[in-house]
C-alpha cells in the first residue's frame, strides 16, 4: 500500500499544489502538518514521519518547499520516500531548479506529471526521459486524429525508446569512488569506507544488450579464478534496467541501457583505507596575542598519480584577525564567515610533502571558548585511480544489426566526508 495524496507546500505550510490519488484521506488533513512539525521541532523530536489521528504524514524538504505524502493504511514507507525523492528529481530535470516559483510558473505541467508519476497511490512512470516524450513544456497544439500512446509506456523496456540512431556508437563508463575517512588527532583511523558509483553515458543505436564484467570476488570464486586482484562489493544497488535474476545466478551484469546519462550501479566497501592525503597540524594559541598554525600535507598514493583541486580547510578561532600566510605550494585564504583557512593546491603529486604556515592576531580581551575545535576537512580528486582496485574487465555490446561500438573507461577517486581531528 502506498500514498493516498501528495502535496507540495511552501515554508509556511500553504498548499501550492496537491493530487488526491485514493480519496480515503480528507484533503484538509494537511492543515495539521505544519503545527505538528513546528511543535516537534521545538521539542527536538522531529522525525520524517508525523501523525495526526489515524493519518501519517511522510515528508521531505527541498529548497523552500515541503513535499508531503499522506496515508491512512499501512503504507510501505521506503517506497513513499523513494517516490518523493524521484518527484524532486523529475521536477528538477523539467524546471532546472525546483522551488516555489517554478511550481507556481508550471502548474499545468506539474499536474500532468503528478498524474503520470503515480496512479491510485502506486508509482508508475518515473523516468524523466520517457515522460519528456509526451509531457512537453511547449504549448499543446490541437491535433485531430488518433492520439498515440508513446510505445515506451507499454513497452517491456520502459526506460528506452525504439528507433534511436547514432552515426558513431559509443559508451563512456565512469567509475567514481568517494573516500569517507575520519582520522583521530593521534593519527589512528576511526572510520573509513569507499562509496563507489558506475555511471554510463550511452550513445548506441537500436536496442543493444550490454554485459559488464568487473573483478568481482564472488564471480572469481564461482569461476575458480585467483582472488588476488578481485574486490568484494557490498550494498550493491542497480538501475532498474539490470537483470537481477541473471546477476543472482552467475554475477553477470546484463542490461538494455537507457539512452544518454544514467547511474548503472552503486556499491560500498567497508575497508581500512590508508589516508590518501595525510595531514599533520600544530595549532598554538598564545593568550591575548596571536595564534600560529602549521599544517603539513603528504600525498600517500602512487607517485605516478596526481590529486587535482586539493582544498584543505583548517579551522581558526572565531575572534581571529590580521591573517598572514606562507605556503610551500598553492595559495591560502581566510574565510571569516566560516572561521576557516582554505589552502588550495591545484596539483598534488603522490609522495610529495607540502607545508603551510598561518599567523593570526587575537583580541586582548579573551573570548569564552565554549565549542570544541572542528576537524580539518580535505577535498581532492585523483583521476585514473581507484582506491578499492575495482576494474572494468570487459564491456560487451550486442545488437542485432551487428555494428561495432567503442567502450571508453575512466576511473576517478575523490574525497567524500574526509576529516582529520586536531589536538
Amino acid at each position: 500500500m502506498s500514498a493516498s495524496a501528495v502535496y507540495v507546500l511552501d515554508l509556511k505550510g500553504k498548499v501550492l499544489i496537491c493530487r488526491n490519488y485514493r480519496g480515503d484521506v480528507d484533503m484538509s488533513e494537511v492543515e495539521h502538518f505544519m503545527p505538528i512539525l513546528m511543535e516537534k521541532e521545538e521539542e527536538g523530536m522531529l522525525s520524517p514521519i508525523l501523525a495526526h489521528g489515524g493519518v501519517r504524514f511522510m515528508w521531505i524538504k527541498h529548497n523552500n518547499l515541503y513535499l508531503v505524502a499522506t496515508s491512512k493504511k499501512n503504507a510501505c514507507v521506503s517506497l513513499v520516500f523513494s517516490f518523493l525523492y524521484k518527484v524532486v528529481q523529475v521536477f528538477s530535470e523539467y524546471f532546472k531548479e525546483l522551488e516555489e516559483e517554478s511550481i507556481r510558473d508550471n502548474f499545468v505541467i506539474v499536474y500532468e506529471l503528478l498524474d503520470e508519476l503515480m496512479d491510485f497511490g502506486f508509482p508508475q512512470t518515473t523516468d524523466s526521459k520517457i515522460l519528456q516524450e509526451y509531457i512537453t513544456q511547449q504549448g499543446n497544439k490541437l491535433e485531430t486524429g488518433k492520439s498515440r500512446v508513446p510505445p515506451t509506456v507499454t513497452n517491456a523496456v520502459s526506460w528506452r525508446s525504439e528507433g534511436i540512431k547514432y552515426k558513431k556508437n559509443e559508451v563512456f563508463i565512469d567509475v567514481i569512488e568517494s573516500v569517507n575517512l575520519l582520522v583521530n588527532a593521534n593519527g589512528s583511523v576511526l572510520l573509513s569506507e569507499i562509496v563507489g558509483t558506475i555511471k554510463l553515458k550511452v550513445f548506441l543505436s537500436g536496442m543493444p544488450e550490454l554485459r559488464l564484467g568487473l573483478n568481482d570476488r564472488v564471480l572469481f570464486e564461482l569461476t575458480g579464478r585467483s582472488k588476488n586482484k578481485s574486490v568484494e562489493l557490498e550494498d550493491v544497488k542497480f538501475h532498474q534496467c539490470v537483470r537481477l535474476s541473471r546477476f543472482d545466478n552467475d554475477r553477470t551484469i546484463s542490461f538494455i541501457p537507457p539512452d544518454g546519462d544514467f547511474e548503472l550501479m552503486s556499491y560500498r566497501l567497508s575497508t581500512q583505507v590508508k589516508p590518501l592525503i595525510w595531514i599533520e597540524s600544530v595549532i598554538e594559541k598564545f593568550s591575548h596575542s596571536r595564534v600560529e598554525i602549521m599544517v603539513k600535507a603528504k600525498g600517500q598514493f602512487k607517485k605516478q598519480s596526481v590529486a587535482n583541486g586539493v582544498e584543505i580547510s583548517v579551522p581558526v578561532p572565531s575572534d581571529a584577525d590580521s591573517p598572514r600566510f606562507k605556503t610551500s605550494v598553492g595559495s591560502a585564504k581566510y574565510v571569516p564567515e566560516k572561521n576557516v583557512v582554505i589552502w588550495s593546491i591545484k596539483s598534488f603529486p603522490g609522495g610529495k610533502e607540502y607545508l603551510m604556515r598561518a599567523h593570526f592576531g587575537l583580541p586582548s580581551v579573551e573570548k569564552e571558548e565554549v565549542e570544541g575545535r572542528p576537524p580539518i576537512g580535505v577535498k581532492f580528486e585523483i583521476p585514473y585511480f581507484t582506491v578499492s582496485g575495482i576494474q572494468v574487465r570487459y564491456m560487451k555490446i550486442i545488437e542485432k544489426s551487428g555494428y561495432q561500438a567503442l567502450p571508453w573507461v575512466r576511473y576517478i577517486t575523490q574525497s567524500g566526508d574526509y576529516q582529520v581531528r586536531t589536538s
